[in-house]
């Protein structure tokens, strides 16, 4: 672990997992002034937590890992995406199961619409399918990239519903970023990268996505013809790069190779900061909605909550900068 200014930070360790995390979300800071975190794993078991990391329940009814999950903006619903070739839809006071969508391949990517009525999924078909929440029975809406048959040409790894509410944007191993337009369910802007999207998270603070490919972090806004974008290369392949929501002058990035956590400036991508906890790659990391702290989940199977400012009284941190917390 690396010392800043107030001294060493020193990570609350989220256990409860059994498998490797495989994605990290939190929800929007609520009126409140609090938020959620559900976890990924592939022990098929989604877990919700509240702000200051303490568990509040897990989502039981896959059969399979789960590869993603999103909550609604208001946290009532949350939505996971697994191997056991479903969608779910769960209501994340009782933890039951609202809606269960079928899939004919391993789903590796979901978001929940603004409205909270409807969703969207990719999977391993190279598919990208939109669910009405009001019509669960219905067949799902297509959306398929100019002159194909599905939305990508190979596995979609990242779906975002944008803020607006009429776009959604999506990455794919075939390292094509699209913009859709739900208008006419098309794309209305591409970009092509030279390798897979390894990860696509959306900065909505910052109106900014945030996308990993090889060992490039790439941040775009929201709407690409509104200004340029910004690509940096780091020495080291990331799995997963989160930028700061309040500051927006850093991020953090996961490591596909090694257990380390780091800290980069947004301009010219120097590591401020370098973070050993976890004992194996780390997968997924996310800043928390008011950037006061930031997650990390790892193959080791464990989360761990850094403070961005080590030293400050937040949460259950209570200005401990060399002591042990466990969560």
């Amino acid at each position: 672990m690396a010392s800043g200014s107030n001294g060493r930070a020193v990570p609350l360790v989220a256990s409860g997992h059994t498998r490797p995390v495989t994605h990290l979300s939190f929800s929007p800071l609520q009126e409140d002034g609090s938020y959620l975190l559900i976890s990924s794993c592939k022990d098929g078991k989604p877990m919700l937590r509240d702000w200051t990391g303490d568990w509040i329940g897990t989502f039981m009814g896959h059969k399979g890992a789960v590869w993603s999950s999103k909550l609604s903006l208001d946290t009532s619903k949350a939505v996971t995406g697994s191997a056991d070739f479903t969608a779910k839809v769960w209501d994340t006071y009782s933890g039951q199961v609202l809606h269960s969508f079928p899939h004919d391949h391993i789903v590796r990517t979901i978001d929940i619409a603004p409205s909270c009525t409807q969703i969207v999924t990719g999977d391993q078909t190279k598919k990208v399918r939109i669910f009405d929440l009001a019509r669960p029975d219905a067949d799902p809406r297509y959306l398929v990239a100019k002159g194909g048959e599905t939305a990508h040409e190979r596995t979609v790894k990242s779906v975002v519903w944008l803020p607006e509410g009429r776009q959604i944007v999506s990455g794919g191993e075939d390292g094509v970023v699209n913009w859709w337009d739900l208008r006419s369910n098309e794309p209305v802007y591409t970009v092509k990268f030279p390798s897979a999207i390894s990860s696509l998270e959306l900065s909505a603070p910052t109106g900014t996505l945030v996308l990993t490919h090889g060992k490039d972090v790439a941040f775009y806004p929201v709407m690409p013809s509104s200004s340029p974008s910004h690509t940096l290369t780091l020495p080291h392949a990331p799995s997963s790069a989160s930028l700061h929501p309040t500051t927006g002058d850093r991020f953090i990035a996961g490591a596909i190779g090694d257990p380390w956590v780091r800290v980069y400036g947004l301009v010219d991508g120097n590591e401020l900061e370098l973070y050993k906890g976890h004992h194996g790659p780390v997968h997924t990391v996310m800043y928390s909605p008011d950037g006061e702290m930031y997650a990390s989940g790892s193959e080791d199977g464990t989360i761990r909550l850094w403070q961005t400012t080590p030293g400050k009284t937040y949460g259950l941190w209570q200005g401990q900068v060399n002591g042990v917390n466990g969560a």
